[in-house]
């Protein structure tokens, strides 16, 4: 065996820091990007930022319900507010109940209640400097039916229901005895064992379900310590003489200059020297970063309004099928940096503000060829089981049967499952009504 020295030559990609740090800043939202550059200004000396009057384009939005599931939704911006609901209850407590030991015990329940106003004890209860015994917290939580919506303080949702029908309907015997021993079978709509279990007829099951949808299941949902302000989109679109324009919301940020006093130190020789001129590059590196960043939001941005016109008209129900991959080549750049820029961006609509990430949606095939985008194909069976037979919902399998027969799109039983979960649409056997 001979023993010998080799020389190879291989060529590795690294990646500098300050190309991580271009990268890092590409996915930034705009609220980032500020905090990002006064940041900068304090670690670097040799910038010097110049305020602008120009304030944030801001749009107020409320809490809306979507049914293309959290991801879909109108972006809500939530802030601490000064005083919450559980503040607001325990001055009523203090108003009602001058016992040192009753206010106690109520503030220990109020701040051990989760955002819908369900009672959270746990051996690990970081509020349990004190400990009360079963019948005071019994005791605690009719007390609280007294200050807060009937429900407060139920350990669940079956004591939840049973505390409103006690100090609201007490008369309504039987939908106690159904929330008491058969709510399972109300959730699983099992209405002919009802029926046999509690003896009754089918239309006095279809009363007392009815009924019990009157009731609320979280009666302290504002009891959340937050609440919605206003949401700062990073883009905005608006339909000016006949046509989409749009223009980047960040017209407020600081302006980024070069503090004088060190240019001279530049090209002198030195320790000094040599620092400062490395601080300078870092400068330099910032500003063409920012101009890079918004260069490419603005190409993407371009291609989507005319990709998606008829989204910017119509909303989601027109929206077509667009990948990353199809807008990166129209812009000559790679995937990956589209899909960085497009991360944590807002952009705001006359109709509303969303994720930009949600105009990209990939495709099904149609039997003439042609393709739908998937948020269109959930609107269609959001449609379709909205106007099913009630009294037989279909199947996820029949209805993949009647959209590839009938309509002429290719989808399979499993696709139809997974959007109705997205859409948060329960299966067939719990949308089934109750026969009369």
């Amino acid at each position: 065996m001979e023993l010998g020295l080799q020389h190879r030559q291989e060529q590795n990609q690294l990646m500098t820091f300050e190309l991580r740090q271009a990268i890092e800043l590409l996915q930034y939202s705009t609220y980032e990007l500020e905090q990002y550059i006064r940041q900068q200004e304090l670690d670097n000396p040799i910038i010097e930022l110049k305020e602008k009057n120009e304030n944030p384009v801001y749009e107020e939005r409320l809490n809306r319900q979507s049914s293309f599931g959290n991801s879909e939704m109108p972006i809500d911006v939530v802030h601490r507010s000064d005083q919450n609901m559980r503040d607001e209850l325990l001055e009523q407590v203090k108003f009602m109940y001058t016992n040192v030991h009753t206010q106690k015990l109520l503030k220990y329940l109020l701040y051990n209640l989760d955002d819908n106003g369900y009672l959270r004890i746990t051996d690990n209860d970081p509020n349990g400097y004190l400990t009360f015994e079963e019948d005071d917290i019994e005791k605690g939580i009719h007390l609280l039916q007294q200050v807060g919506p009937i429900g407060i303080g139920a350990r669940d949702l079956r004591e939840c229901l049973l505390l409103q029908i006690m100090y609201t309907y007490p008369e309504n015997e039987l939908a106690a005895c159904l929330v008491e021993n058969h709510l399972n079978l109300v959730a699983d709509r099992k209405w002919n064992e009802i029926a046999s279990k509690m003896n009754i007829e089918m239309i006095a099951v279809k009363d007392l379900f009815d009924f019990i949808q009157t009731l609320n299941p979280r009666p302290c949902s504002f009891i959340s310590d937050s609440s919605t302000e206003y949401s700062t989109p990073d883009i905005i679109v608006e339909w000016k003489d006949d046509e989409f324009t749009f223009h980047l919301n960040d017209g407020y940020l600081p302006t980024i200059h070069m503090n004088q006093d060190y240019s001279k130190h530049l090209h002198v020789k030195g320790d000094a020297s040599k620092y400062i001129n490395t601080q300078y590059k870092n400068y330099q590196w910032l500003l063409s970063s920012i101009e890079q960043r918004r260069n490419t939001i603005i190409k993407i941005v371009h291609v989507l309004l005319e990709k998606q016109e008829s989204f910017f008209k119509n909303g989601f129900n027109s929206l077509k099928p667009l990948t990353l991959k199809q807008v990166a080549d129209e812009i000559e750049m790679h995937e990956s940096t589209v899909s960085r820029a497009t991360t944590n961006k807002v952009i705001q609509t006359p109709f509303g503000s969303f994720e930009l990430r949600l105009l990209f949606t990939s495709k099904l095939e149609t039997a003439d060829g042609n393709t739908i985008s998937q948020t269109k194909m959930k609107t269609l069976l959001e449609n379709f089981i909205a106007q099913e037979n009630k009294l037989k919902p279909d199947s996820d399998q029949k209805i993949a049967e009647y959209f590839n027969t009938e309509i002429g799109i290719t989808i399979s039983r499993r696709t139809i499952s997974k959007y109705r979960e997205e859409l948060r649409i329960p299966p067939s056997s719990k949308r089934k009504d109750i026969q009369v």
